[in-house]
């Protein structure tokens, strides 16, 4: 299994994803600063993507719709469990009252 790191910093990968685009390699920036060259690789496409250009087969959600997808799915897991405990508190409810409710006399 990988080692697990800390994330690098947001300053350290802005200057590695403009020295590529000022020409230099991953792979010779991975040699220099110790990162890996795929990890620089990918910051790299993810900039384009959140400046609205993404380079050629990498496609994908910018870095704002990241975060909205990750917001959504999490009220929609909570939409989820609150309709849940409504749909056993109405069952409960209707439960009781079909115990406690007494046949009406029409005398």
């Amino acid at each position: 299994m990988p080692k697990s790191r800390p994330p690098y910093p947001a300053a350290f990968r802005e200057q590695m994803i403009e020295l590529v685009q000022a020409g230099r390699t991953p792979a010779e920036l991975s040699r220099e600063f110790g990162c890996s060259a795929q990890t620089i690789s990918n910051w790299v496409a993810q900039a384009a993507r959140d400046k609205g250009r993404p380079l050629p087969g990498k496609e994908g959600l910018s870095s704002a719709e990241r975060e909205e997808l990750a917001r959504l799915r999490r009220e929609n897991r909570q939409l989820k469990m609150e309709r849940d405990i409504l749909a056993k508190a109405t069952a409960w409810f209707a439960a009781k009252g079909e115990k406690t409710s007494t046949p009406s006399s029409n005398s």
